[in-house]
């Protein structure tokens, strides 16, 4: 059975369109009331005004993907003949979009239920002529990045420091030990993403996967106010889901698929990543489980990067680590957990640290394309700022 929070964007998603469908009547109504003109449009003419008029006014909130419906096509129109059961199928596996199956192993079709070698080899085959994955020069790639979507942290210095904010379609890794701003920057980033494009923003919702219970609504209203945001819209557009063990919070991922089919995200935030499988799989008769529970859990989130262009922004604990040597008197060391699985899953990894007062200090730990280098930030009651000069 899906959880509430899964029946929550289906009931708020056919809220959206009863609202925009009663807005579109409203004008086609108005627009009769208006003393018309000599030579009346036709009523094709009109319907599609009004379209345009609902359009321009109701913001369009569809996410960029393909759907599953077209595979029901025939092989001639880039189908695969797929029938009603089918799909279903598709969909109890947690395949909501015909781009999962372009990322997919072929062999993996295979486990649904219905579905053999050759039907999978039809449905791989049409997947990829509907989601054409091409090899493209640096020139081209250098545009596309050019392009690319980055959210803002709320910290000029910060924002700097990343050259530009949070990257989409990539995931971004941020440890360190507590009350450092872990947490505050995923509440600033709820409410960042839902910027206009202009102001470092993505025009998007979030979803935020909370495993240590630190999530908080009112600071996200608080957040708000500091943009100038109005704060139900903001917090409509959060979508919130609470993990309570490891296997709890890989199901989520599931989910969280198949509401991004329903609507555009930019953020999807994870809590912390680690912390659930840290406790469920505890000494070291587990560890090699727990790494590759882990592993798994990340290709997933990588998986959703790709598929669907959101910023896959996760939280990780530290473990102190006693060094002997010179080292031991250079203060407390500490190392991220997960070891080198998480290290290789994130594309960037930031490293936050307490440090005078109310500042905080931010090191790109690891990143292709960020030189190493630090920025100093501050938290109050707008989330992420700017650290104060002294």
């Amino acid at each position: 059975p899906r959880s509430s929070i899964f029946w929550f964007i289906m009931e708020q998603q056919v809220q959206v369109r009863q609202n925009k469908r009663a807005r579109r009547e409203a004008v086609l109504e108005d627009s009769s009331v208006v003393e018309a003109p000599a030579a009346q449009p036709a009523p094709a003419v009109a319907a599609a005004a009004a379209e345009q008029v609902v359009e321009a006014d109701v913001p369009d909130d569809e996410p960029g993907i393909t759907k599953l419906e077209r595979l029901c096509a025939t092989v001639e129109q880039k189908g695969a003949g797929l029938s009603k059961t089918d799909l279903n199928a598709l969909l109890d596996h947690g395949i909501h979009c015909v781009e999962t199956i372009a990322f997919m192993p072929q062999r993996k079709l295979c486990e649904v239920k219905g579905i053999g070698e050759q039907k999978a080899a039809r449905i791989y085959a049409a997947a990829k002529q509907l989601v054409p994955m091409r090899m493209v020069s640096a020139a081209e790639m250098l545009q596309l990045r050019r392009n690319m979507v980055q959210i803002t942290t709320g910290s000029a210095k910060l924002d700097h420091l990343l050259k530009g904010g949070v990257e989409t379609g990539q995931i971004t890794e941020v440890f360190g030990e507590f009350r450092c701003g872990k947490t505050q920057l995923c509440h600033t980033l709820c409410v960042a993403c839902q910027l206009p494009i202009s102001k470092g923003g993505g025009e998007s919702k979030a979803l935020y996967i909370d495993t240590e219970g630190t999530f908080r609504p009112e600071r996200l209203a608080d957040i708000a106010r500091r943009y100038g945001l109005n704060e139900e819209d903001v917090l409509e557009n959060v979508t919130y889901a609470r993990a309570y063990n490891a296997e709890h919070q890989d199901r989520l991922l599931a989910e969280a698929a198949s509401v991004f089919c329903e609507s555009r995200y930019a953020v999807l935030i994870v809590d912390s990543a680690t912390g659930l499988f840290r406790t469920d799989y505890s000494g070291r008769g587990e560890l090699a489980e727990r790494q590759q529970a882990l592993n798994r859990y990340l290709r997933k989130l990588q998986r959703i990067a790709d598929e669907h262009g959101v910023a896959v922004v996760i939280t990780n604990q530290v473990m102190a680590s006693p060094e002997s040597g010179p080292a031991a008197y250079m203060g407390p060391q500490v190392k991220p957990i997960g070891g080198h699985i998480i290290g290789h899953a994130s594309q960037t990894r930031l490293y936050f640290r307490k440090g005078k007062g109310e500042t905080r200090i931010c090191k790109v730990y690891d990143s292709p394309s960020l030189p190493e280098g630090e920025a100093m930030f501050a938290i109050d009651a707008g989330g992420i700022v700017d650290a104060p000069d002294r």
